[in-house]
């Protein structure tokens, strides 16, 4: 736990830095951002005390209901959702800006965890197989229309990585990743502002200030870091050059006033929670609590991929995507999920 202490208490300073230029800017109160981040982490705190009281049985006990709420906000944000930068997907309840996408991820771990408990059963006719994932594809298929690719392909790395771990038969892994493969294909394909990120992650250099100028300036903010960094609070993207520094592109403010090292030391945190969360994992299914394990591994795993996702875009090694780093970027519905998965 302390290292979740650490890292949350480290992401309220960060999103301080990296949005003081946006908050005096928008209300001249610097302090906007992370004041509300502030009252998000507070509020998810007393919220997870809570629910730390609740046995895992409860939790198993509730998923049907939880899933299905979860799927009704993901149809709901299609018709009343706020749009920002093209993409509905924020439910606006006064000051709240709810992301029901982040529901449905945990949503997914809880109900896969639950279904692989009961392999046994689900592996005795096709029918077994096809209703859950039905269920899942139908959310992300929602997902998909909102626009949000990115957590589309968290949720199907997650899917198929505790499918694997499951130990389910090699057909049934082979054809689900055919099918989530074509459709990410074609995904991709078919929406033209796709092809132009994708376009842009080959080599961003030859439109810096079109489709590839979030990441240039990603790129030169870590450059210009080098080692050990600027210092804090000296970085120049964040300063209206860098476009959702506080945000998605959190980790570049981080590698411009940190450095190399700094990267590396937060990547090592990111390697130890998805270690910790596995080595749960593997004590309770030695203690024969099969359901919990499955948890445990389901989110280290969610952990593991959108933090490499995240990373992964700030550094150029993946076409941009709209996706925060877990515990650090600012936003109430993404560290209040994170803080109870953990």
């Amino acid at each position: 736990w302390w290292m979740v202490v650490l890292m949350t208490a480290f992401s309220l300073v960060m999103i301080y830095s990296a949005s003081i230029a946006y908050a005096a800017s928008e209300g001249g109160n610097q302090f906007s951002f992370v004041s509300k981040q502030a009252m998000f982490v507070g509020a998810s705190v007393l919220g997870c005390l809570g629910l730390s009281l609740l046995s895992m049985s409860f939790w198993r006990k509730i998923i049907p209901f939880y899933f299905a709420f979860s799927a009704i906000l993901l149809v709901v944000v299609l018709f009343v959702g706020r749009e920002i930068n093209g993409a509905t997907r924020w439910i606006h309840i006064g000051p709240l800006n709810l992301q029901p996408t982040e529901l449905f991820k945990l949503a997914t771990v809880l109900y896969l965890s639950s279904l692989f408990t009961r392999k046994a059963e689900v592996l005795q006719s096709v029918k077994k197989i096809m209703f859950p994932g039905g269920l899942i594809a139908a959310g992300l298929v929602l997902i998909m229309f909102q626009p949000d690719f990115g957590s589309f392909v968290v949720i199907v790395g997650v899917t198929m990585a505790m499918v694997f771990l499951a130990g389910f038969p090699a057909k049934y892994f082979i054809m689900l990743g055919m099918i989530l493969a074509s459709f990410m294909t074609a995904a991709i394909m078919l929406a033209p502002y796709r092809m132009a990120r994708v376009s842009a992650f080959l080599n961003p250099w030859a439109d810096p200030l079109g489709k590839g100028y979030q990441l240039t300036h990603s790129l030169m903010a870590i450059a210009r870091g080098e080692w050990f960094g600027v210092g804090l609070g000296a970085s120049l993207e964040k300063r209206f050059y860098l476009p959702e520094a506080h945000t998605d592109f959190i980790f570049a403010v981080i590698g411009e006033e940190f450095g190399f090292m700094g990267m590396c030391l937060l990547v090592f945190c990111y390697g130890w929670l998805v270690m910790r969360a596995f080595s749960i994992g593997k004590q309770a299914r030695v203690s024969g609590l099969t359901f919990s394990a499955y948890v445990a591994n389901g989110i280290g795993i969610w952990i593991g991929i959108q933090s490499f996702f995240n990373i992964g875009v700030n550094i150029g090694i993946l076409p941009t995507k709209g996706l925060t780093l877990p515990l650090m970027s600012y936003g109430g519905s993404a560290v209040a999920v994170m803080l109870v998965c953990v």
